[in-house]
């Protein structure tokens, strides 16, 4: 399970670190994709087949499950890291989300979230109190 949040940087070829307790969920292979609110996501390649598979699984007729896949899929890209642990990160996703050297990257459970420090930081002082004042189950049977 990937948890935490973590600060690493983004070196002048567009390379990151993951942090050190993220590598043995992740694994050898992993895939970056665009995330939603401007943010990468960061699955392993087990983890990305098996929401894939979910992904392809919905109507082709459905135009907000075309217009998902486009977005998700056609962003992926697959990486594997070097020697020094190191990722790539594609410059097209690194323009997505507004990548510069100060990075944030969270653990999501089953995935981990790659963020512009400043993005990250005004989301969450943004989702602050919304998280606090939820009243109803947003997760039914958690609480």
């Amino acid at each position: 399970m990937l948890l935490g949040t973590h600060t690493p940087k983004l070196d002048d070829k567009g390379r990151v670190i993951l942090p050190a307790k993220f590598r043995d969920d992740l694994g050898p292979g992993i895939v970056i994709t665009r995330g939603q609110e401007r943010c990468l996501y960061v699955f392993s390649s087990v983890e990305f087949e098996r929401v894939y598979e979910r992904i392809r699984e919905a109507p082709l007729t459905n135009k907000q499950a075309r217009d998902f896949q486009r977005m998700f899929l056609s962003g992926a890209s697959a990486e594997k890291p070097d020697s020094q642990n190191r990722i790539t990160i594609p410059p097209h996703l690194r323009t997505y989300a507004g990548l510069e050297r100060e990075l944030i990257v969270t653990g999501v459970g089953a995935h981990a979230e790659i963020w512009n420090a400043d993005a990250w930081n005004s989301y969450a002082d943004s989702n602050e109190d919304t998280y606090s004042d939820m009243e109803q189950e947003v997760i039914p049977g958690l609480f």
